[in-house]
């Protein structure tokens, strides 16, 4: 399940949720913007920042990361980029903070003790999604998020319930962000299944839905992926994996033009080429 963007659609479509689960929220959480920032000299990529509004005095920084599989260095990275990021850019923040959410305990790395200062000293916030609640009683934005951990055999009847409780909740502009969420988490957590069953599971028609337009681009993607890969290894005889697998990563486009580009192709150092000129 593809957790990280469904994550990043979520603090996209609504920035305060972050805030939402601290329990000291800044005063002017409705002006953040949600992000995503590079650092350069190393090259570090943090996908979740939230940034204060540009105003005259400086505004905290907060970092998100949200972590469902354990990763036993995850602070020891997460620390490190904030507190770099946070040194390159010291002019424009006063502070900052790292929300870290995990679905449960259990998938929290295990060495702490090396990190105390910042897990107890109020730098850190951990949101662990099982203890949030029934899935009910919470606010619709963060029952959303917390769909995202609820058991396969139970995610059907509470989707349809968010579903009936978005329609009756909320208007109709922000209602199609929600509704297309619940229909992506869905489709994620039941790949296995046709449009159609998801839609009969959901009792909802999904055609019209981005979730829809993005699993049928997705489906081109990976045949033309698998046209040019054809393609190549039929010119070539053999396509080593350290080249299958960046092709299969290339968007529609760029597959577009390399299945153009290949038919001057001489060797399989030319398609090396062709990478490092599109990367």
């Amino acid at each position: 399940m593809r957790r990280d963007s469904i994550f990043y659609k979520l603090f996209q479509q609504s920035p305060t949720l972050l805030f939402e689960l601290l329990p000291d929220p800044p005063i002017n959480a409705q002006a953040y913007r949600f992000d995503s920032v590079a650092i350069k000299e190393p090259r570090f990529e943090i996908d979740g920042v939230f940034l204060p509004p540009e105003a005259d005095e400086a505004g905290v920084v907060y970092f998100c990361e949200v972590q469902f599989q354990k990763d036993q260095r995850l602070y020891e990275r997460v620390f490190a980029e904030s507190a770099l990021y946070f040194y390159r850019n010291r002019n424009q923040f006063s502070d900052w903070q790292a929300v870290v959410i995990y679905p449960s305990r259990q998938v929290e790395q295990d060495e702490l003790y090396p990190h105390r200062t910042f897990l107890n000293g109020g730098q850190v916030y951990r949101v662990y999604l099982d203890e949030l609640g029934e899935i009910r009683a919470l606010p619709l934005w963060m029952a959303v998020m917390v769909l995202t951990t609820i058991e396969a055999g139970q995610a059907p009847e509470e989707a349809r319930y968010l579903l009936s409780r978005t329609r009756q909740e909320v208007s109709d502009s922000a209602s199609r962000a929600i509704i297309e969420l619940i229909t992506t988490i869905m489709a994620y957590r039941f790949e296995g299944l046709s449009l159609r069953e998801i839609e009969a599971m959901l009792d909802i028609t999904l055609q019209e839905t981005r979730v829809y337009r993005e699993i049928k681009e997705q489906g081109r993607q990976e045949e033309a992926a698998n046209l040019v890969i054809r393609l190549l290894t039929k010119r070539f005889r053999d396509l080593p994996e350290d080249l299958r697998s960046p092709i299969s990563g290339l968007s529609l486009p760029a597959l577009e033009d390399l299945s153009e580009a290949l038919l001057d192709f001489t060797s399989l150092t030319d398609l090396e080429r062709w990478f490092m000129e599109h990367e």
